[in-house]
């Protein structure tokens, strides 16, 4: 007779427990959102060579305040300065990250997006469900380079076609020459040797290309492994090739935010890598670096630099992400610190000494503004002569969204000389509102004197070329 009882209370104890589980998850996710709006807006003191850092934030639960998506709307676009115009140079993409662009003047778009991270985790479940409409996370990627060609000069592609597929969400390419002893045979089909080398995230590959072809139908080398395994939080890999063509330059970004996962998951990776063309030789170029993307030489100096995403759940004006140089042996911090000494108390065990070596970075970009492309251009009029033109892909965890723009850093004697000026605009309408159209990622400057802009979001790429 007792245990007739028992299983009816059991029962009753169990719901009620089940349904004091679901409250308290509910009302966390409630306090997980109710955090993310609002808040400070982002000053020029926060930015620059000398940045006004905030305290970092100790309330356990981070904040998350993710863009809405919606596309660009018929007839709207970005909006540039006075003096130069913004066409769609190609529309209908299915998220281009990354440009690069061929001496021929075609330019090839890497199409790939960031896939649901660890969908079985009850934490990144909810954050993927947050996140579900930010543009740039999806249940697939496009895993391909489209070719884009404008025949006419008028700033609009008229040719499209798929000049490699099948990747692994690719995103850096570079075109170069090996030169002995690491040519590789057989050579393009036109016997000129010129390799075509792509970065996806678990490896780079190379390819002959022949100048002028709009697809490559040659059988490729896998030339080199690169971390992919885990949580794998930073999935771009670019590649950039050394002026004299005798080294590849490959960033990799590290595996979590603040070394949570262990360490051991962070070898050969938050770092520049430099390798020789058939992927031998492989030595750590620059590390501390938590998810370098975009990579640039100065042209008046030669200097390498890059533009890096810093570490999340700090506050909204901790930590800056950046723009610095990269030399050999530079050790910029991460996980351990941030902005040169200042140190991360959640990262254990400590290590003092390595804080000790950690250099500060050249320039702040702001904290959370997500800095993905870089390019330095030289045929703009002034004041955007020369300097640097960074695609900033846009807040998803401040209380009041920074990013969502291409700025212009003006440079002198080959260092950074005064605050970002925006140059691309409007891809959000206002604050307030997280509706968003795109969010800009990579950006190169074309052959033609216009700056190409990857809009992953929108799924386009625009043009800006000045108007007179």
């Amino acid at each position: 007779m007792a245990n007739a009882w028992r299983r009816p209370v059991i029962r009753i104890a169990g719901r009620a427990l089940l349904v004091l589980l679901l409250l308290a998850t509910a009302a966390t996710a409630a306090a997980f959102v109710a955090v993310n709006r609002g808040g400070r807006a982002q000053t020029e003191a926060h930015l620059g060579s000398r940045p006004r850092l905030g305290d970092p934030d100790t309330f356990p639960i981070p904040k998350v305040n993710p863009p809405d998506v919606v596309g660009w709307p018929p007839g709207k676009a970005p909006t540039a300065p006075r003096g130069f115009s913004v066409t769609r140079f190609e529309g209908g993409l299915e998220h281009p990250r990354w440009l690069y662009q061929l001496p021929n003047g075609d330019v090839l778009v890497a199409e790939s997006a960031t896939l649901p991270k660890n969908p079985d985790s009850p934490v990144m479940g909810f954050l993927n469900w947050l996140r579900r409409n930010d543009g740039s996370t999806t249940g697939q990627s496009a895993n391909r380079i489209t070719l884009l060609r404008d025949t006419d000069g008028d700033g609009v592609a008229d040719f499209r076609g798929t000049f490699l597929d099948n990747l692994h969400q690719p995103f850096g390419m570079a075109l170069l020459k090996p030169a002995p002893p690491h040519a590789v045979e057989p050579a393009a089909p036109d016997g000129t040797g010129v390799m075509f080398y792509v970065a996806g995230t678990d490896g780079v590959w190379r390819f002959p290309h022949t100048l002028g072809e709009t697809r490559i139908t040659a059988e490729g080398q896998k030339i080199l492994d690169l971390p992919a395994g885990g949580y794998n939080n930073h999935w771009t890999r670019n590649l950039l090739a050394a002026p004299d063509g005798s080294k590849l330059y490959v960033t990799v970004g590290s595996a979590s935010n603040a070394g949570e996962h262990g360490l051991g998951v962070e070898h050969r990776r938050a770092a520049v890598l430099e390798v020789n063309p058939d992927g031998s030789g492989e030595r750590l170029l620059a590390s501390g670096l938590r998810n370098p993307n975009g990579l640039a030489v100065e042209p008046a100096t030669g200097t390498l630099w890059a533009v890096v995403n810093e570490r999340d759940a700090l506050g909204d004006d901790t930590s800056p992400d950046y723009l610095t140089r990269v030399r050999d042996g530079d050790f910029y911090g991460w996980p351990w610190s941030y902005w040169g000494t200042k140190v991360d108390d959640r990262v254990r065990p400590a290590r003092p000494d390595l804080v000790a070596k950690a250099l500060r970075p050249d320039y702040s970009l702001g904290a959370h503004t997500a800095p993905l492309g870089l390019a330095f251009a030289t045929s703009f009029p002034e004041p955007y002569r020369g300097g640097a033109f960074i695609g900033e892909h846009g807040s998803w965890n401040r209380g009041e969204p920074v990013g969502y723009k291409v700025v212009h850093v003006p440079f002198a004697d080959g260092m950074p000389s005064g605050k970002p000026r925006d140059f691309l605009t409007g891809f959000r309408p206002g604050s307030g509102d997280s509706t968003t159209y795109g969010r800009p990622v990579g950006v190169i400057a074309d052959k033609a004197g216009g700056l190409l802009v990857a809009d992953d979001a929108g799924n386009t790429v625009w043009r800006v070329a000045p108007t007179r």
